[in-house]
Formats: C-alpha cells, structure tokens, sequence
C-alpha cells in the first residue's frame, strides 16, 4: 500500500510540476499570446485524478486523514481543472484567467506543503 501511495504521490507532483512549468513557460509572451497548453491540460488531469486516488488510498490506511485540507485542496483543484477544461480549445486566454490559474496552482502547492504536521 505504501508503494502505491508513493507512486500516486509522484504522480500528483508531476501533473502539479506540468500545469505551473506551462504556465511559468508563457511568463515572457506578450499578455494576448497566452494559451492552454497540452501539456498543462494533461498536467491538471494528472494531478486531479491522482489525488482523488490519493486520498483513497489514505482513507484505506491506518493513519487519519486531514478532511479539511483535502477539501482545500480538492476545491482548489477543480475550479483549475474546469478552468482548463473549458479554455483549452481557445487560441489565447486573457492574462487575467492565465495569472489566476498561475496563483491557484501555486496556492495548492502552498497548502499541500504549509497544511502538513510537524515531525520532530
């Protein structure tokens, strides 16, 4: 089981990694040649079904799972993945809608590292 946590884990950072490196890769164009990328589309859908996963095999284990930070992160999830979704056949996407997605994916990032117990 912890192999398969492990892998998923993997899998929910590098779909995370895809998403913020497209987005990062536009940060030079000028702000009407921004676009959804295949890469960035594939990266979302990664890390949203290998979380989902995730937190099932979480759920299976014997240590309890922090509800509240999986609903944080869920939410913030979704709303990137339908963001994505429903612009990724555009030609350009406003720099609005491109620096939002940048910040929400940063912000999952954020609360999947700061919202974690402390070890000693």
């Amino acid at each position: 089981m912890e192999t398969l946590r492990l892998v998923l884990l993997i899998l929910h950072i590098l779909g995370f990694s895809a998403l913020i490196g497209g987005l990062l890769a536009q940060v030079g164009a000028d702000r009407d040649e921004r676009r959804i990328t295949g890469v960035m589309r594939d990266g979302i859908g990664t890390a949203f079904v290998a979380g989902l996963a995730l937190v099932g095999v979480l759920e299976a284990g014997d240590d309890p799972v922090n509800h509240g930070k999986i609903a944080v992160k869920f939410g913030i999830a979704l709303v990137l993945l339908v963001l994505v979704m429903a612009n990724a056949r555009r030609e350009r996407i406003p720099f609005g809608l491109w620096l939002g997605l940048l910040v929400l994916a940063v912000a999952d990032v954020c609360v999947a590292v700061l919202w974690s117990p402390v070890h000693s």
